[in-house]
């Protein structure tokens, strides 16, 4: 038998040996070099019967079996017993993948937390059923010997472990101890050991002081500080320039977690489950937290603990909640490396807590919130990447996409799989562009894949652009681009197995056909070829760019001919970084029709938020529409606005103009023009994708894009689509916004050809 799917890492041989030796069946198992597991079993017809129905039935709670080929052999080779054989480092069957890092299991906590137990308070404690994997391997097949614990030689009673047929760590790869494992040290931020006995005590004392210190995770390292005592997070903001974009918490129990938050039960089973991702929480009115955790916002990304370390650390300290956010100098990766760790955040934290174990692959934590019962991934990472996507729809060619310019991944189509690979990043300089090729080649070795198409963005100055340009050339093979928001509602086709849909396409900018800025888009698509059927209107953007920083300036464009805009302007003097010079600049710009147009949702959405004096100022992606959903989710659609569509173009401006009148009456609550604002931009939305699919005689319609993060937005688009008897296409297995932009160009990429 050659079984394919998740079956290497997932403690999958140890089980086929207890299940063989209980079937009274010899033979062997053995990994192969393409991520595969080879059996080879003798007995009666009965007995393999049986056997091949609970390999199914009873395989680890971690495996996916997605195939088993099975060759039945008269002959009788004469095997006495079962064993698991050395690894085979060949193979050339393809569809099988090692599994992502998986959080700590209980029994493993069990053992950390019990004095008497010889891995008491160790903080690499692992066993076949949980830790790292993705992120220690750097070749295939899965064994010890090709993944950074190959330098950590097992002492006695670990090696006795390994070899134990009754024991967890039964063939466990990551297997160690405090005496033959990778070790912790305790550093100065200048990377001098403080020659303490006890490092991870000291760890606590430093924490509940008020320190920062940056910790080396499985992954990749942390910065980490209290969660409720403002000073070291106001230094923290200051040191890595990050005034306003929210940082992620760890509490220590869900228990905790309901002090500050509200928790449903499907938000607790994720936070529970083997990924432990980051769940975006709504705060609750009680809330302890510090108000510099997630400002202007009425969510907090909250997860539990999924180390040794992370249980450890809580231990240790007082605090009940910590700040646990990705180290990373600005603009690039997160640090994986000690040394460049110690030089490139050495005046940003106190302290390192480093280890002696290599990080083959880094990444970063997932963050999901759920919207309509299901989860909504912001970012597919950590606990998920690289398991697959089982396309309903197989496709005719192999390839490589490399996604677009922001939020990247890279994905690797073979038939019906999808590989996405962890996230990347926003693709601006020379490092985030090396992950995201080392991040492609690791991704194609592990899948065996040979590329025979690679898929990039339209835009022709973006560096992903560039990166396939190079590729193909060096590969001989077709490079295909693919418009930016085809691609969007391509992988939501592709998500839920439709080949044929309307799609509301929403975020803040994508290359358009024409080279125009895109964002507010009703498309149709076959996957093939794509239809714009109608879109937002298009909106002046003075400065370009600029106007996406400070949105003021697409308050100015959108209202040029409805307001006095020079007097709006100096009303507001203090938010435009060049004052009374910039506003002269926006006037001439807006006259003589120099700034560039564009139909973006996130833009609109962002003016409205400048308009209601709620952000002004774009400090991270997304930030605006962000704080505008915040203060929407506490008021009523006052304006009740009917959709104002012509010629399949949805008048924004309209929206703008009564936002702006009510506003100077001072007749409404802030927070209930927010509501309306998004209300009438989804409903407009709707009727407009509605009256296409009607009209194009397509049953299907979705929406996607970054907008769709915004649950009142989707939950609302999703009842107007549903009860004109539609079907509505949601995301639940990539992101909606550019996270998941590389399955649709693979998607479309592979169809094209």
């Amino acid at each position: 038998m050659l079984v394919k799917g998740v079956v290497q890492g997932v403690g999958f041989r140890p089980f086929v040996y207890r299940l063989a030796i209980e079937k009274g069946l010899s033979g062997f198992v053995q990994n192969r070099g393409d991520a595969g597991v080879k059996i080879v079993i003798e007995g009666e017809a009965s007995q393999l019967d049986g056997f091949i129905n609970e390999l199914r039935a009873k395989k680890p709670p971690l495996s996916e079996i997605d195939d088993i080929i099975v060759d039945y052999r008269k002959e009788n080779v004469g095997y006495s017993t079962f064993k698991i054989e050395s690894s085979f480092t060949g193979g050339e069957e393809r569809g099988s993948i090692i599994p992502p890092d998986i959080s700590i299991c209980d029994k493993c906590v069990k053992e950390l937390g019990n004095k008497h137990d010889r891995r008491y308070q160790y903080f690499f404690i692992t066993c076949t059923d949980c830790g790292p994997r993705y992120t220690l391997i750097n070749r295939l097949p899965y064994d010890r010997n090709n993944t950074s614990m190959n330098f950590f030689k097992m002492c006695t009673k670990c090696s006795r472990e390994y070899g134990s047929k009754n024991d967890r760590r039964f063939h466990a790869q990551t297997n160690a101890c405090s005496k033959c494992g990778p070790q912790l040290k305790l550093t100065d931020n200048k990377g001098e050991s403080l020659g303490i006995i006890d490092d991870i005590k000291k760890v606590g004392q430093l924490l509940d002081e008020g320190n920062i210190l940056a910790v080396k995770g499985n992954g990749g390292f942390h910065l980490i500080c209290s969660a409720i005592n403002s000073k070291p997070l106001s230094r923290l903001r200051t040191a890595k320039h990050r005034r306003t974009k929210p940082f992620a918490v760890m509490a220590r129990n869900i228990g905790t977690i309901k002090t500050f938050a509200y928790v449903n039960e499907i938000e607790a089973d994720f936070l529970e489950s083997p990924a432990k991702p980051i769940v975006l929480l709504r705060k609750n009115e009680e809330q302890f937290l510090s108000n510099l955790i997630s400002p202007g916002l009425h969510t907090i990304g909250i997860m539990l603990p999924y180390s040794g370390l992370h249980e450890i650390i809580f231990d240790v300290t007082k605090e009940s909640a910590l700040v646990m956010t990705s180290a990373n100098p600005p603009n690039e990766p997160i640090v994986i490396d000690s040394d460049k760790a110690i030089r490139k955040l050495g005046n940003v934290v106190d302290y390192f807590l480093l280890h002696n174990r290599n990080i083959e692959q880094r990444c970063d934590d997932s963050v999901i919130r759920v919207i309509n019962h299901k989860k909504v991934f912001l970012r597919r990472s950590r606990g998920y990447a690289p398991v697959p996507l089982n396309l309903k729809i197989p496709t005719p060619n192999d390839v490589l996409a490399l996604g677009a310019e922001l939020n990247a991944t890279c994905c690797v189509i073979q038939s019906n799989r999808a590989y996405l690979s962890q996230h990347i990043g926003d693709i601006d300089t020379p490092e985030t562009l090396d992950f995201l090729e080392n991040a492609a080649n690791h991704l194609l070795n592990l899948t065996h894949t040979k590329a025979e198409v690679i898929a990039c963005d339209l835009h022709p100055g973006f560096n992903t652009t560039f990166l396939a340009r190079k590729l193909s050339e060096k590969w001989d093979i077709p490079m295909v681009q693919i418009q930016h928001h085809h691609a969007h509602l391509s992988k939501l086709m592709a998500e839920n197995g439709i080949n044929e849909a309307i799609g509301i396409v929403c975020d803040g900018y994508g290359y358009g056909s024409e080279g125009g800025a895109w964002g507010g888009e009703v498309l149709q698509s076959n996957l093939h070829e794509f239809k714009r059927l109608g879109h937002l209107q298009d909106q002046p953007m003075p400065g370009g760019d600029l106007a996406t920083k400070y949105p003021l300036r697409m308050v100015a464009g959108i209202l040029n001919r409805e307001i006095d805009i020079v007097n709006f302007l100096n009303e507001r003097v203090r938010f435009l970084p060049y004052g009374n010079k910039e506003i002269e600049i926006i006037s001439k710009q807006i006259l003589l029709g120099n700034a560039p147009m564009t139909s973006s949702c996130g833009r609109v959405l962002d003016a409205v938020s400048a308009i209601l004096g709620i952000c002004s100022e774009r400090t991270y992606e997304g930030e605006p529409a962000m704080k505008l959903e915040a203060i929407a989710s506490q008021g009523t659609d006052c304006l009740k606005l009917e959709p104002e569509i012509t010629n399949r173009i949805i008048d924004t401006t309209y929206l703008l103009k009564k936002i702006h009148e009510t506003q100077t009456r001072n007749s409404m609550q802030v927070s209930d023009l927010a509501l309306s604002a998004q209300s009438y931009l989804a409903r407009s939305l709707a009727e407009l994708a509605v009256e296409c699919a009607i009209s194009e005689g397509i049953d299907a319609v979705g929406f996607t894009g970054g907008v769709a993060c915004n649950s009142y937005v989707t939950n609302m688009i999703r009842e107007k689509v549903e009860k004109s008897g539609l079907n509505f296409l949601s995301h639940d297995r990539v992101p909606p916004g550019d996270g998941g932009v590389s399955l649709g160009q693979a998607i479309v990429a592979t169809n094209s050809l």
